[in-house]
């Protein structure tokens, strides 16, 4: 079943079954969590590695000042910031502060220049975990909005804690089924044949979040919007 309603108990119960201990007397709950959140933390990076649905994010807007060239982590005393789950930058987009106006997609460049400031803010790089902009910003306050690979799924916390991963399940199980085998019952045999399962559980989830993404079209910039750049090399 296809559910974004997993709960850490079910992923449990069924590594336990694996692990030929069904009433969970070795493989309790408590024992079986710090390797759960393991299996979480690899599902997570995988899935940021492949882009798929349940990493991918829109940030709410962030108004950048007149004169402001970054946006920073929240852990930073300079404003505006960046959402905090925020791990790969896909897409940064602007438009006037408070408009209704499209988005209108920056270009990304390695190193930034000084250009003479304009309504836009031009260009964009990441650097030291900073969104950088045109130094000098831009002579207008923009609307910016974020396209981002973002942390969305948190460690368990206890065998009640729901993972909203839709078919998270198969890979959850085996993989930590895997850890417990490999770190508590130091039964390498068994923990290689389970990672061998969760790998191509992994497989299986992401070829089929791939598959979905196949039919969508790539947006490309407006014609128009390359006038921003000419002349500005």
């Amino acid at each position: 079943m296809s559910t974004t309603s997993l709960v850490a108990s079910e992923v449990m119960d069924r590594s336990a079954g694996l692990l030929n201990d069904p009433a969970k007397t070795d493989y309790t709950y408590i024992v079986q969590l710090p390797f759960l959140n393991m299996a979480i933390d690899e599902l997570v990076e995988g899935l940021e590695e492949s882009n798929v649905s349940p990493t991918n994010e829109t940030s709410a807007i962030v108004v950048v000042p007149v004169g402001s060239n970054q946006i920073t982590p929240i852990e930073n005393p300079i404003t505006p910031h960046y959402p905090p789950d925020l791990v790969e930058i896909q897409e940064v987009s602007e438009r006037d502060a408070g408009s209704n106006n499209m988005f209108i997609p920056l270009t990304r460049r390695e190193f930034l220049q000084n250009y003479p400031p304009t309504s836009s803010l031009l260009y964009w790089t990441w650097e030291n975990q900073i969104i950088m902009f045109n130094p000098l910003g831009a002579v207008t306050p923009r609307d910016v909005q974020l396209k981002y690979v973002g942390q969305t799924i948190i460690p368990a916390a206890d065998s009640t804690s729901v993972i909203g991963v839709i078919n998270a399940r198969s890979f959850l199980s085996y993989k930590t089924a895997a850890l417990c085998a490999l770190f508590i019952g130091e039964n390498e045999s068994r923990a290689q044949i389970l990672e061998t399962e969760a790998q191509r559980a992994l497989e299986r989830m992401t070829g089929i979040s791939n598959k979905g993404r196949q039919a969508i079209v790539t947006r490309h910039r407006p014609f128009r919007a390359g006038y921003k750049g000419r002349g500005w090399r």
